[in-house]
C-alpha cells in the first residue's frame, strides 16, 4: 500500500508530532505534503526519510492549491489519501476524489465543543466540513469524546472509527539521571517544585491560570511551560503583573523525537517535571496529559478526553481541577505535600501505546481500501444534509 499523507502544516503541534510518531510505526510507504509551513516537524520527517512537499498553499482562499494537489496526488499513484487538520481535509479530499483515488481517510484531530483548532464552530464551518467529509471513506476521531461530537455535528456513526492518539512509551519513561541534567542545564533549582505545562500557547490553552496560580504558591515553586504561539507575550505580561516572572520558564517548542534540535526535548523536559498542569477546558484528547502519565507524573487538569474516557481509577494520581487560579493553587499545594513516590508509568498511559494505535489505524486503512467506491451523491454516501 502506497499513502499520501495531506496536512496544513508541520509547525511543532500535537497532530503535526503525532504524524511524524505514526510514519514511524506504519506499516505503509507514506509520502506527505504540507499545504503551509513547512517546519521543524517536516524536517524531522525529512531526517526519518520520509518525502515532504510543501504545497505553497497562500491561505485558506487559495483555489489554485486544488489543481496543484490533484496533479500531485495523480503523479504519486496512491492507494490511499489521509488527511488532518481542517485546512487539509477540506481540500485534500476534495482533490483526492478529483484524482481518482481509491481509499480517503481524514483523522479529526481538534474537535472541541465550541472551536476547532482555534476557530469558531459557525453554520459555514460546520457545512463546508460536512460537504467535504462525504467525498471520504472513513473519519478518524482520536477518542470517543470526538466521535460524539462529530455524530452531533451531523456525521454518520458508521463512518466514524476511533483511534487514539499514541505516545512512545520508552522515549517517556521518567529517567533521574535525564532528570538532574536538563534541570542543570535550564537553571532550575535540583529541589524546586516545578509545575510543567505543554500545549500550543493559544488564548484557548488558558495557561494564564496556571501563571496566576503561581503567586499562590510558595517561592520555591517553578513553573515550566514548553511550547510557542501567540500568546507568548501575553502571558508574560500576566507573570509579571502576577509578581511571578523570576519563577517562570518559556522552555520554548520542543520536539517528540530528538533530532538535533538544541535543547532538551519533550520527554526530557518532563521528567524535570514533578506535576502537569492542563487548565484547558476544551480538549479533544489530551495528547500531554497522557505523556505525563507515562512519565509518572501526576496530571491535574480541566478538559482531558483521554483520560475520561477510560476505565474509572486506572490512573492513580490524576485529577479534575476547576479553571480557576485558586482551584490550581490549591491541588498543587496538596501535591507538594506528597511523600516522593517512585515515578512509574501506569497501565492507562499503555493504553495509549503508539503501536497499539498504528495497528488500529491499519484495520481503518484495510476497510478504506476494500470498500467499493461510492458516488458522493448517493444516498449511503450522503448521510445527512448540510
Amino acid at each position: 500500500m502506497k499513502a499520501l499523507h495531506i496536512i496544513t502544516g508541520l509547525g511543532v503541534g500535537g497532530a503535526e508530532q503525532q504524524l511524524r510518531l505514526l510514519l514511524k510505526h506504519l506499516p505503509v510507504e507514506s509520502d506527505v505534503v504540507t499545504l503551509t509551513n513547512p517546519g521543524a516537524v517536516a524536517d524531522g520527517l525529512v531526517t526519518d526519510g520520509v518525502r515532504v512537499t510543501h504545497l505553497g498553499m497562500a491561505g485558506n482562499r487559495d483555489l489554485a492549491a486544488l489543481p496543484r494537489l490533484v496533479r500531485l496526488i495523480r503523479s504519486g499513484g496512491y492507494d490511499l489519501v489521509h488527511t488532518h487538520l481542517y485546512r487539509a481535509c477540506v481540500y485534500g479530499r476534495l482533490a483526492a476524489r478529483i484524482a481518482g483515488v481509491r481509499a480517503i481517510v481524514a483523522t479529526e484531530h481538534s474537535l472541541g465543543e465550541s472551536q476547532m483548532e482555534g476557530r469558531r464552530l459557525t453554520a459555514g464551518v460546520r457545512g463546508l466540513y460536512l460537504a467535504s467529509e462525504r467525498l471520504g471513506r472513513a473519519t478518524v476521531a482520536v477518542s470517543p469524546t470526538v466521535r460524539e461530537r462529530l455524530m452531533r455535528w451531523g456525521v454518520p456513526a458508521p463512518r466514524i472509527e476511533v483511534v487514539p492518539n499514541g505516545i512512545d512509551l520508552d522515549r517517556f519513561r521518567f529517567d533521574p539521571l535525564r532528570r538532574h541534567q536538563t534541570r542543570r542545564r535550564l537553571g532550575l533549582p535540583e529541589d524546586a517544585f516545578v509545575v510543567g505545562a505543554i500545549g500550543r500557547l493559544t488564548a484557548g490553552k488558558r495557561f494564564d491560570v496556571a501563571v496566576r496560580a503561581m503567586a499562590r504558591l510558595p517561592r520555591d515553586s517553578w513553573l515550566l511551560i514548553v511550547g510557542g504561539g501567540p500568546e507568548e507575550n501575553v502571558l508574560r505580561r500576566t507573570a509579571h503583573e502576577a509578581g511571578v516572572a523570576d519563577r517562570i520558564l518559556f522552555a520554548g517548542e520542543r520536539p517528540y523525537i530528538a533530532d538535533g534540535t538544541p535543547g532538551p526535548d519533550l520527554p526530557s523536559l518532563a521528567s524535570a517535571m514533578d506535576v502537569l498542569v492542563s487548565p484547558s477546558p476544551e480538549e479533544a484528547f489530551g495528547l500531554a496529559a497522557v505523556e505525563a502519565l507515562a512519565s509518572g507524573l501526576p496530571v491535574r487538569y480541566v478538559s482531558c478526553p483521554a483520560i475520561e474516557d477510560l476505565p474509572a481509577h486506572s490512573a492513580a494520581d490524576v485529577r479534575r481541577v476547576t479553571c480557576d487560579p485558586g482551584a490550581f493553587a490549591g491541588t498543587l499545594a496538596e501535591v507538594r505535600t506528597h511523600p516522593p513516590r517512585p515515578r512509574a508509568t501506569p497501565d492507562a498511559a499503555r493504553h495509549y501505546c503508539i503501536t497499539r494505535s498504528a495497528d488500529r489505524l491499519m484495520d481503518v486503512y484495510a476497510g478504506a481500501v476494500a470498500a467499493p467506491l461510492q458516488s458522493p451523491s448517493s444516498p449511503s454516501a450522503q448521510g445527512v444534509s448540510p
